[in-house]
């Protein structure tokens, strides 16, 4: 029988800590609400004392969902307690997270206290709290680096003033996984009420074992984890939900489940990437861009022939489409059949071998091989055919001025113009475009990749436009930004509008 993984977000408390990931409250509503579809267990809305918008965004967030539980953030400060009450009086379900450090790193150089006086003030936060709320955390902050033996006594006697979950984070980062899944251990063993609150992880980042640290915590019988979207969070970040959901999710032999709807994690990691201003690198696991994407022959090979041969998860599982056949010098025959395949072309045999030796010819000389070059190597000339052409884009833009973006659009042979305003120059032109295709479309995705050095550089755009349920992939190239970016558009869209 699995046993229950509580999942604890913190993404709109520790994540947006990040110097330039602040939202506003709409936009924290939005991840909320998003966070309820993903099927978190517990929303961390924020830190209700450190200022009135993120007051106004607790009260408000409590508002908009309605089965997460709603944790707001305090210190071990009778006022930061009161406040944090008052901004949870909305939520179906509430929680005040309290706590202090533990560690003598904090007990002697942040405090200059002594353990008598860290145990006294723990214990009479919680109770405290208790007052206000029936569900109460408790958080030893720098457990990672506190003394076991303390740690127990803290955990026992604050289980004992009421917690109901107690938070051991390695908030430097700096646990071993197996060291930290003995701290678990440790408690489990040796705090004698122990069975009356779920322990719970949260961990950082700063030497690249946040998740590898969280799961040794749940094998040692941690019931929450505290994770981020993307793993953001201080510095380094924190464990990244995606990858604790997905380790559990694929490994079937571990008696662990969550209630996380993992079709989400993309949709989801994306809205928060984009509002966030926090690319995610393309390397990064589960929902890094490269992360179902192949590139060696020997491995595209074997993926076509049968997916699990290099995946152990099903790109399907958490929102993608498919993976992704990248062409390179790498590639072999089995991965360009399958991409002329895709785009119409079927040739085999001797054919397939011209075409192929021109494929590595070009391959060597070119960094990405896109779907034209592809039809170009079969004698199609796609471009030329294309039923959606553009024809000429003006745009005005510079500080102090409003982007306007006026364009021209060549559809099978007949010209339409547009003009709209943006909140950036190629926001403009693409709203332009829109006026002409007046279609029910959502851009994805959208990025920008240098092919060279210097101002004279080519920019490469690569966009993903979503029309009836299906995601359609766009390109360009254009020394001009904002036309290539509008030429990617419309690449997307020719795939399409017939």
């Amino acid at each position: 029988m699995s046993e229950k993984v509580f999942i604890f977000d913190t993404t709109l408390r520790d994540g947006e800590q990040v110097p330039g990931c602040q939202l506003n409250t709409v936009e924290k509503i939005q991840v909320a609400k998003a966070l309820e579809n993903l099927g978190v267990d517990v929303i961390e809305a924020g830190f209700p004392v450190s200022s009135p918008g993120d007051f106004h965004s607790v009260v408000e967030i409590s508002k908009a969902v309605t089965w997460p539980v709603i944790c707001a953030l305090t210190r071990s400060v009778e006022k930061d307690i009161e406040v944090a009450a008052e901004a949870l009086k909305y939520a179906k379900r509430g929680r005040i997270h309290t706590g202090i450090g533990t560690s003598d790193y904090h007990i002697k150089y942040k405090f200059n206290s002594t353990q008598d006086d860290i145990l006294e003030r723990a214990i009479a936060c919680v109770k405290y709290a208790r007052k206000f709320v029936d569900d109460v955390e408790f958080y030893a902050e720098d457990a990672g680096r506190t003394d076991n033996v303390f740690l127990a006594k803290v955990v026992e006697a604050v289980i004992k003033a009421g917690a109901t979950v107690v938070n051991i984070p390695d908030t430097t980062g700096y646990c071993l996984p197996h060291v930290y899944g003995e701290k678990i251990k440790f408690l489990r063993e040796n705090v004698s009420n122990i069975d009356k609150a779920i322990i719970s992880t949260h961990c950082h980042n700063d030497l690249g074992m946040a998740t590898a640290n969280t799961m040794a915590g749940i094998l040692n019988g941690a019931r929450q984890v505290e994770v981020t979207i993307n793993g953001i969070g201080e510095r380094a970040g924190n464990t990244a939900l995606e990858e604790v959901a997905m380790i559990l999710k694929s490994h079937k032999d571990l008696p662990f489940q969550t209630n996380i709807n993992t079709p989400f994690i993309v949709p989801t990691s994306r809205m928060v990437s984009s509002l966030m201003n926090m690319p995610v690198q393309p390397n990064k696991a589960v929902v890094g861009r490269n992360a179902f994407a192949h590139s060696s022959g020997i491995h595209q090979d074997g993926v076509l022939k049968n997916r699990e041969s290099y995946e152990i998860m099903d790109p399907k599982d958490i929102g993608l489409d498919e993976n992704a056949i990248i062409l390179t010098a790498r590639s072999g025959r089995a991965a360009l059949k399958h991409r002329l395949q895709v785009l119409g072309v079927n040739i085999d045999g001797n054919r397939l071998q011209e075409v192929y030796e021109e494929f590595l010819k070009l391959a060597d000389r070119k960094k990405d091989i896109n779907d034209e070059d592809v039809l170009l190597l079969v004698g199609m000339e796609r471009a030329e055919n294309r039923r959606i052409k553009l024809e000429s884009l003006q745009v005005l833009s510079g500080k102090g001025v409003k982007p306007v973006a006026s364009l021209c659009l060549d559809i099978a042979g007949e010209k339409f113009e547009a003009t709209a305003s943006g909140n950036g120059p190629v926001d403009a032109a693409i709203k332009a475009l829109k006026h002409i295709i007046n279609r029910e479309m959502t851009l994805k995705e959208f990025l920008i990749q240098a092919i060279s050095k210097g101002s004279d550089d080519t920019g490469k755009v690569h966009m993903q436009v979503e029309y009836d349920g299906v995601v359609y992939y766009g390109f360009s190239g254009n020394t001009d930004i904002v036309t290539a970016s509008v030429e990617a558009y419309v690449d997307a869209i020719n795939k399409f509008v017939k």
